[in-house]
């Protein structure tokens, strides 16, 4: 390990100290103070409605959908940023003096509501929003759908983008019999099913499609073919020209683009001709090319949290030594293996030896007080992997047991959970659920819902290292998938 990459993970290990080994399971239960304190947080969402701009200057209020995302939208301990935000704010900005109220005492408001990626038209077409944002790209599958605004941007390419151990590409058809992952809601996964049917004119094997976790944005994706966690992916290039700063491993095939014709527009329901004609007009001075849209363009260029390798040569070495422990642990406290492997490599890159500040050791960092309190009565958790492994896995089934014992949970936002507690506490967990609730949103679902709490709450740290965790265990399970079709010839 370089230098740079150990600080980097000495850091990490640093970070994720804070607040995530009590040593005891107290009473959490939120005092009347706390409380109040989470409830003046809460953003209420308005009932759904649907309604052309008139309506909507009635009400003093346009609902923009954006998917939670580095990128396009995101909540940092109340600070909200991205690209669509900056927008969204404009857009409010700009109503407020082309579409003054007679009252100087009434203004415009815009409302910004995160979603998935697969929900951004069907929730528009619910009347959850009016308009749907984020780098949404027209296409004739879409435009079945909802209606688009004058484009934001023109000419946006689409491009492969490939990591330090892919195959080498120089023209499209090289990506025949290539493994390729995409969000299946996207506009790159309609266009790699046009490109399959120009193969297969041509007498080429198709593309592999890799249907991306929903959960997963351009940027995670990025982060993980970076890593060498993912062969390929398609994105816009704008998109991988920004994170290119900071993710250096990432080769974009700019002279092979899938598509070049791109437009990216908001999304409106259709039958919204009012609103349509006012984005029109917004658009002239905020799009691509003018001084506003330029200086978007410009300022998202930010810091992504690393992520390691965690399916290359030497890693899956120690996956494969360790494998076996987290099978029989995971069974005896009922967890998905891969899930607390993944875990074990956000904590410590698998690795038994690693000490952090506070004295927390091993593969799951765990403090060995935490370790010998009679509720989990493992020792010798700093000597032995097998011992520190169980002991993480015991204590993961207490934090579920004692805090997550809701028959609404799903199994893997209960996991997706107990991380959130493992990391940043209990007590915090019970105010990311109280202010999703709260806030209109599903305090049984993580992504896209309390994990928002969280961000707003305590910042990003646990929304990162939940995220992680969850990437990692996504290229555990694609390394696993690959290792059984080998083996079963498929």
């Amino acid at each position: 390990m370089n230098a740079v990459r150990f600080l980097l993970l000495a850091l990490a290990l640093l970070l994720l100290a804070r607040g995530g080994w009590a040593e005891d399971l107290p009473n959490v239960e939120l005092s009347a103070t706390e409380e109040a304190e989470v409830d003046s947080m809460v953003l209420p969402v308005p009932a759904a409605w649907k309604g052309d701009f008139e309506g909507m200057r009635e009400r003093r209020l346009v609902r923009i959908l954006v998917p939670y995302s580095k990128t396009f939208f995101a909540v940092d301990r109340g600070r909200q940023r991205g690209i669509a935000y900056e927008i969204g704010k404009a857009f409010e900005g700009w109503l407020n003096k082309q579409y003054r109220f007679k009252s100087k005492s009434l203004q415009w408001r815009v409302l910004f509501i995160p979603v998935r990626r697969d929900e951004l038209i069907p929730k528009l077409l619910e009347g959850v929003g009016d308009i749907s944002a984020g780098g949404l790209a027209i296409t004739g599958k879409r435009e079945k759908l909802v209606d688009f605004s004058v484009p934001f941007a023109s000419g946006i390419r689409e491009v492969v983008v490939t990591g330090p151990k892919s195959a080498k590409l120089e023209k499209l058809e090289d990506l025949s019999g290539m493994e390729v992952m995409v969000r299946q809601s996207s506009s790159y996964y309609e266009h790699l099913i046009e490109l399959n049917d120009s193969f297969r004119q041509k007498g080429l094997a198709p593309v592999i499609i890799k249907p991306a976790d929903e959960n997963l944005e351009s940027e995670d994706l990025l982060e993980m073919v970076n890593a060498g966690l993912v062969n390929a992916i398609v994105v816009d290039r704008y998109i991988a020209q920004t994170w290119k700063a900071v993710l250096t491993d990432l080769v974009i095939h700019e002279d092979m683009p899938l598509r070049e014709d791109i437009e990216i527009a908001w999304a409106v329901r259709q039958g919204s001709p009012q609103l349509t004609k006012v984005l029109g007009e917004f658009a002239k001075t905020h799009k691509l090319g003018t001084t506003f849209g330029n200086s978007i363009r410009n300022k998202y260029m930010k810091n992504s949290k690393e992520l390691f390798d965690a399916t290359d040569e030497e890693e899956m070495k120690r996956f494969a030594e360790l494998v076996g422990l987290f099978e029989k642990h995971a069974g005896t406290y009922d967890f998905d293996y891969l899930m607390l492997m993944a875990q074990g490599y956000q904590e410590s890159q698998l690795n038994q030896s690693a000490r952090s500040h506070r004295g927390a050791v091993g593969v799951m960092q765990l403090l060995p007080s935490t370790a010998a309190d009679p509720s989990v009565g493992i020792a010798e958790i700093d000597k032995d992997a097998d011992r520190n492994i169980e002991a993480g896995s015991k204590y993961m089934r207490l934090l579920a047991d004692k805090y997550l014992n809701d028959p609404e949970l799903t199994p893997l936002n209960r996991t997706l959970m107990t991380f959130a507690a493992y990391n940043a506490g209990p007590g915090n967990l019970r105010k990311f659920r109280r202010l999703a609730e709260k806030s209109g949103l599903d305090k049984n679902v993580w992504f896209g819902n309390v994990e928002h709490a969280a961000a707003r709450l305590v910042g990003r740290e646990t929304v990162d290292y939940v995220g992680n965790i969850y990437k990692y265990y996504v290229a555990y399970k694609l390394a696993r998938d690959k290792r059984t079709q080998k083996a079963t010839g498929g």
